[in-house]
């Protein structure tokens, strides 16, 4: 979805209590420090009080780690403290999405959502990746800049929609070369993974235990191909699956998101009364139709003077699919833009996906997803060949195909090009990894961990047979105490259970 390509919803929900004991930090050694890094990894945070019980420091990381003496970044980091000193295992470090997600952000929010027993043992870490919120954050567009971006009909019927489109993201990646063009090519994934593996020293772990939500998988799984002596126990919920193109991850995505609205069309019917039909396939083409007449007659709305399009309007829904409890929002919203044509909720819904404030401004979000995506794969080489799979993408899924695949645009122009193609993560020699895959994820396609569990050489496959983007913390008991136990514990669910 445009520049967010698989961020995760940090709902904050009540969970049930885990059980469990000790694992802490055996088995092999950890692989040596890196040569030229001793400095980095020798690092003793300064916690300073950050309100809420929270305690918060910097972790200074190289720039270029082929230049460890040259240009630093400061890592921006939050703890909970664990509430059993006598009884702490470790830290327990954190990656909630995006790529962009402020992982800070995440664990002020959603600390109190991790199960008693890893609040009891376990220190809760979030950080803010390199380039992220308050981590030498990149940014490149404004407000009004991103306003017309995510406003762009993403969904071009003609050349000249399509060019506009097309001017659009070669301009969005022009103001990222001039205004962070030597931050570009460190930005990418597998330097955020070596900045955990520095953060697991600065923390004082021998291995690391890690929770990674969405992209926070693909991050976890980058980490576990460098580091794989390194891991403790890591559970990856929502995965990505690393093999694929950035196109193909795209085009999956879509069909996603597809899945989750059909999903919402059946609970509408099944719950009685659906304002839009009596049928899943009936409610589908009535928001089919209220997206092809927002396409060519906006909606109005209260908030502001902008024009709701028909990708503002997209956005808002597939913000809506991620998490069920925001279905009866969904509906209430679609029945005020579909009998008042007021975009209003929609709307709403649109600017909380993109982090855009009442003021017009942006979290940095936008920026750095984009940077982060479009270095980490290799992109289409021109416009013609990017529409291409835009049409493959529309054939598949008819509703959100266009406006994801074409969300991602902005990567043809990019100034900074990877040719390393994307490959199977095995970790070989890895402690058990849990993957965690919801049946019916809108973002992160319930396949996807189901081909990550198989990459990985270690991996077990747990799986929520439920709706919304990852699993964890919707509060379903038996995922809560599978994840708690293992995080706990080190010893993993059996491969293939299944949560409902």
């Amino acid at each position: 979805m445009r520049a967010t390509r698989f961020i995760s919803v940090a709902a904050v929900l009540a969970l049930a209590t885990a059980t469990g004991c000790d694992g802490a930090h055996k088995g092999e050694a950890s692989s040596p420090v890196p040569a030229g890094l001793a400095s980095f990894y020798g690092q003793k945070p300064s916690w300073k009080d950050c309100g809420g019980g929270f305690e918060c420091a910097t972790v200074q990381v190289p720039l270029d780690y082929s230049k460890p003496s040259g240009e630093k970044v400061g890592i921006s980091v939050v703890r909970l403290p664990a509430e059993d000193k006598s009884a702490r295992i470790g830290s327990l470090l954190t990656n909630p999405g995006g790529p962009g997600g402020s992982g800070v952000d995440f664990i002020k929010q959603s600390a109190s959502g991790f199960g008693d027993e890893l609040r009891r043992r376990f220190d809760i870490v979030g950080f803010d990746p390199r380039g992220v919120a308050a981590s030498d954050p990149l940014r490149c567009n404004t407000g009004p800049q991103l306003d017309e971006f995510f406003a762009t009909d993403a969904s071009p019927d003609d050349q000249k929609e399509t060019s506009t489109l097309g001017g659009e993201s070669k301009a969005f990646a022009e103001r990222c070369k001039t205004k962070a063009g030597s931050e570009l090519p460190h930005v990418g994934t597998a330097d955020a993974a070596r900045d955990m593996d520095v953060l697991r020293a600065a923390l004082g772990d021998s291995k690391l235990t890690y929770y990674g939500a969405s992209y926070g998988t693909y991050l976890g799984a980058s980490y576990a191909e460098q580091f794989p002596k390194n891991i403790r126990a890591f559970v990856l919920d929502g995965a990505v699956d690393p093999k694929l193109s950035s196109t193909e991850l795209l085009i999956e995505q879509a069909k996603g998101f597809e899945t989750a609205l059909r999903a919402f069309a059946d609970d509408c019917v099944k719950s009685g009364g659906c304002p839009f039909g009596t049928t899943a396939d009936a409610v589908i083409n009535k928001i089919a139709s209220f997206l092809a007449a927002t396409d060519k007659k906006p909606l109005s709305n209260t908030r502001d003077s902008r024009k709701v399009t028909e990708s503002l309007a997209v956005m808002g829904i597939a913000r809506a699919l991620y998490v069920k409890q925001y279905w009866p929002v969904l509906r209430q919203s679609l029945i005020r833009a579909m009998e008042k044509s007021d975009g209003t909720y929609l709307l709403a819904l649109a600017d909380e996906m993109v982090e855009r404030k009442a003021n017009g401004s942006y979290s940095n979000q936008t920026d750095a997803n984009m940077a982060v995506n479009c270095v980490d794969k290799p992109n289409p080489p021109n416009l013609a060949t990017y529409g291409k799979a835009a049409a493959e993408a529309k054939k598949v899924a008819p509703r959100f195909g266009p406006f994801v695949v074409w969300g991602g645009l902005p990567c043809v122009y990019w100034p900074v090009q990877t040719k390393q193609e994307p490959k199977p993560v095995t970790a070989k020699g890895a402690a058990p990894i849990v993957v965690i895959g919801t049946i019916r994820d809108p973002a992160t396609p319930y396949k996807w961990a189901q081909s990550l569990a198989g990459q990985l050489s270690s991996g077990v496959l747990l799986t929520f047979d439920g709706d919304g983007h990852t699993a964890y913390l919707q509060g379903n008991s038996c995922i809560t105490k599978a994840t708690d136990d293992y995080l706990t514990t080190t010893k993993p669910p059996k491969d293939g259970t299944t949560c409902r």
